[in-house]
């Protein structure tokens, strides 16, 4: 199956032009989901299609072409068996990668890990153990141009789409994040901005705080401010110490990181401006 997404001016007309080409050129529709923005009069679509003979879905590739020039519609398809190829990266904390690789082993997430890149040589064991290549990229202040150099090589030569920051605690550049953008993938707690520094499940704890989460977003020059994918709040009380903090909010960070990478490779994210559509 495939999946068609377009975004455009909103206008009448564009469920009916979709639909017809789609029966016309001999593919059957089997999800479709639309959504129309009445601040920005943006009109959002998602379709997931099946092509009903040999050739379908390039002919409707085809025949789409000038519905989208009419509709001014920028527009992508993708084939729904092909996972999204995906570079990891990390620093030392495990359990946003543990996760993730269980999920792409098992196949629960339609994810192609090309790579893992780290900071530190610390999980390179966990990933070669999967089979995996690890690349240790150490990083210091002198060396941050040419370590972010290596990073969008690596995104190159593994023809890797998405690159996720499973927790890799490093601030990426201006310059980075506009090269890749709406293509990094970022999970961190919710106390942000908040709680900054060191121990912020420390901070959480002296201050009282009976809600903790966590946020995956797009990566952008803004540090921990780009278009949010997905969320996830717990409560807590008086009850929980620091660690049982931080252990309850590694289980938070791993499932909302899990949940915007699905969104993503089932082509379901639309970036409007600085937030997002979820069809």
């Amino acid at each position: 199956m495939f999946i068609l997404r377009l975004h455009c001016q909103d206008s009448a007309g564009i469920v009916a032009a979709v639909a017809t080409a789609l029966s016309v050129c001999g593919c059957n529709i089997e999800e479709s989901a639309q959504f129309n923005d009445p601040l920005s009069g943006r009109f959002f679509m998602r379709v997931v299609y099946a092509p009903l003979e040999p050739g379908a879905d390039q002919l409707f590739a085809r025949h789409f072409e000038a519905i989208a020039v009419k509709f001014t519609m920028d527009w992508q398809i993708d084939n729904q068996a092909v996972p999204v190829r995906t570079l990891i990266l990390v620093s030392k904390e495990d359990h946003c990668l543990n996760d993730l690789l269980y999920r792409w082993r098992t196949n629960h997430l339609a994810i192609d890990i090309a790579a893992v890149a780290a900071n530190h040589d610390t999980n390179r064991k966990l990933v070669e153990d999967h089979g995996i290549a690890f690349h240790h990229l150490p990083l210091t202040a002198a060396t941050k141009p040419a370590q972010e150099a290596q990073i969008a090589a690596l995104v190159e030569s593994t023809g890797s789409e998405l690159v996720v920051l499973a927790r890799y605690m490093q601030i990426l550049s201006d310059d980075l994040c506009r090269k890749f953008a709406g293509r990094v993938i970022n999970i961190h707690h919710s106390f942000l901005p908040s709680f900054k520094g060191a121990k912020p499940y420390h901070q959480a704890y002296e201050r009282g705080v009976k809600i903790i989460g966590a946020s995956a977003h797009f990566a952008t020059a803004d540090l921990d401010e780009g278009p949010i994918i997905a969320q996830e709040t717990v409560h807590v009380d008086h009850t929980f110490t620091p660690q049982k903090m931080q252990a309850l909010g590694r289980d938070t960070e791993a499932r909302v990181l899990a949940e915007a990478l699905q969104l993503y490779s089932e082509r379901r994210i639309f970036l409007h401006g600085i937030r997002t559509v979820i069809l």
